[in-house]
């Protein structure tokens, strides 16, 4: 599996690091054995909302060429989703088998138009920018619709990790993740649809 990060100027970054430290933990599993990774963006460098600045690994990858595509969230997906060229990129990932957003991350998957049909969810503070691109916005922490899966707020990108190990993976492979990263908590607000 092939998963492109997808990384923007005005980021949370906790909703890039929380998803990460979770997902790339698949490599331990049967599933997971060829797992590869990179960190996309527009430019060679991005910087989170509070001026942290992170290197790209890929400037405008063909994201058709993922198994999985992660958007996070972040303050700068509000003037990104009206980005001509930037939606335009995200829209490459129309085929790909997994396409995955937490928090307003959603907001850059519905301009691309990927979430034409789907149910989705985004912040709780941003559900009414999420409800014009898509069918139905669900407030809950996860949305599993077809090959699209969203999820809530910042702290739900450990969750939507979790989730996805579980989904991938099997839940005895969630459990051992949860315990390597000392986990405490049951993950709930999951809506498979």
């Amino acid at each position: 599996m092939k998963i492109a990060f997808i990384l923007f100027d005005g980021i949370t970054f906790l909703d890039f690091a929380g998803f990460y430290d979770v997902i790339y933990r698949l490599g331990q599993f049967e599933i997971g054995k060829d797992l590869s990774w990179n960190i996309c963006a527009a430019s060679e460098e991005v910087k989170d909302e509070l001026g942290f600045t992170v290197k790209a690994g890929k400037v405008l990858p063909e994201l058709s060429e993922y198994d999985m595509v992660f958007v996070p969230g972040g303050m700068g997906t509000r003037k990104l989703r009206y980005d001509e060229a930037f939606v335009l990129w995200i829209a490459g990932a129309y085929n790909v088998p997994y396409k995955v957003s937490v928090c307003t991350g959603s907001l850059l998957l519905g301009a691309a138009g990927l979430l034409e049909g789907k149910k989705a969810t985004t912040h709780p503070f941003a559900y009414e920018l999420l409800k014009p691109y898509c069918e139905e916005v669900v407030e809950t922490r996860i949305v599993h619709d077809g090959n699209v899966i969203t999820g809530g707020g910042v702290s739900t990108s450990i969750d939507l990790g979790l989730y996805l190990i579980s989904h991938l993976a099997g839940e005895g492979a969630m459990n051992s993740v949860k315990e390597q990263i000392d986990y405490p908590y049951e993950m709930q607000g999951i809506a498979r649809i």
